[in-house]
């Protein structure tokens, strides 16, 4: 059971490492391919986009092969792409690694997830899921310290490529110790131990009647808004443009950046399990006393970072990072959400859904903060002003209150289907 759970998690440690790779890097990528602001942040937009759109194939090979090969085979797709990256001639074919890094990415975290449905208890699956959530985003503080420390001590090519041959380790890993379901199983099937209860394990998104069937309640669509609104700031700051703002804009030293970041993450495991025992106690209260206020201090504290006389003081930027990390824990109640709204046979549906949320607010974010860039002059590192980022940074206010203003509506509409 757990060592089923470990190396799942260990490869999900490993893929947000390959996703979040440029994070720390995106200065040196930018003069390596002479990339404007807006073409940068196309590194991760269409990442992404890939990354949302395979979450519809990834549940219907789930569902007829399990985890272990489609686990496998995510891992060589992302060294692939990480090997393209290491050796790419252009800006067009580094976007196109890019996008095959996000195709191998999509199969990992839903894959880890059927692992925890199918190995563990039935009525311990939000825990694990939210242990799972805060152990990946260790692949977050490995892409923002030994990477670039990698990359300025060797080269462009090494770095990447050893990305890659870490990706090509874990899936024969993967291959040979993870197994689909314990061997007394003949499927996979989630097993309630309190009532005996058995559930077959189901990843495929209903395209048909259940995609339609699950927006039409309130409860998917406040899931949905949920993830959309609590972590696309984090997102678009450590994918990709936190270490630009912190180091071009803000005078600090890339080590010093990469250490004000790491708060994010060491925020994030701390908040994460105090997140995972109140929305189990407290069910009715949490979009009014989680999602909501998770939301309310990342908008208290960016906006006290904008209207901050230029330097930002380290004290803020670390404030900021924990406000940040609370939108991670947060979002992960927005799947309780679907599990809660949902009858059994449409939950895959409703988590597909739900996952979408997050990242096109993430996509939209990271590209907003780029054209603002740009259409300020500041294309490039030695154009970055401060001032240049701090508006483009204050367009993510839109999304902000777009999410807040439906999460609002969603719970009204539920009160009133409940009363």
């Amino acid at each position: 059971m757990w060592l089923m759970w470990g190396i799942g998690v260990a490869g999900y440690v490993l893929s947000v490492t390959n996703r979040t790779s440029l994070s720390a890097v995106g200065i040196d990528a930018q003069h390596r391919f002479d990339a404007d602001a807006s073409t940068l942040a196309m590194f991760a937009v269409l990442q992404l986009a890939v990354y949302g759109f395979m979450q519809l194939p990834v549940g219907v090979w789930l569902d007829k092969w399990g985890a272990r090969p489609i686990m496998a085979i995510g891992m060589v797709l992302m060294a692939v792409g990480q090997v393209v990256m290491a050796f790419s001639p252009s800006v067009g074919v580094a976007i196109a690694a890019r996008m095959l890094l996000g195709a191998g990415d999509a199969a990992i975290f839903p894959s880890v997830l059927r692992l925890v449905a199918v190995w563990f208890p039935a009525q311990r699956s939000s825990v694990m899921m939210q242990l799972t959530g805060i152990c990946g985003q260790l692949g977050q503080v490995i892409a923002l310290v030994p990477v670039p420390f990698l990359l300025h001590a060797t080269s462009w090519e090494v770095t990447f490529g050893s990305l890659a041959g870490g990706a090509i380790v874990f899936s024969v890993l993967i291959a040979a110790a993870v197994r689909n379901h314990p061997a007394q199983m003949t499927e996979d099937v989630s097993v309630n131990t309190d009532t005996g209860a058995i559930t077959v394990v189901t990843s495929q998104v209903d395209t048909r009647v259940g995609i339609r069937a699950a927006w039409e309640h309130p409860g998917t669509r406040l899931a949905f808004w949920t993830h959309f609104t609590t972590p696309f700031a984090g997102s678009a700051f450590l994918m990709l443009w936190g270490i630009p703002f912190l180091t071009a804009a803000e005078g600090f030293s890339i080590g010093q950046a990469s250490a004000i970041t790491s708060v994010f993450v060491g925020a994030g495991i701390v908040i994460g399990p105090i997140v995972g025992a109140f929305s189990a106690r407290h069910p009715k209260r949490r979009s009014r006393f989680l999602v909501l206020p998770a939301v309310y201090a990342q908008i208290v504290v960016w906006g006290a970072v904008l209207l901050w006389p230029s330097p930002v003081p380290a004290w803020l930027l670390v404030l900021l990072m924990v406000a940040l990390a609370m939108g991670g824990p947060a979002s992960m109640v927005a799947f309780d959400f679907a599990r809660a709204f949902n009858p059994a046979h449409r939950l895959s549906t409703a988590t597909g859904i739900t996952n979408v949320g997050g990242f096109l607010a993430g996509l939209l974010a990271i590209l907003f903060i780029g054209i603002a860039m740009d259409v300020q002059g500041a294309s490039r590192p030695e154009l970055y002003t401060d001032t240049a980022f701090r508006w483009a940074f204050a367009t993510q206010v839109p999304l902000w209150i777009l999410g807040i203003a439906m999460i609002i509506r969603e719970r009204a509409m539920i009160a009133r289907r409940s009363g």
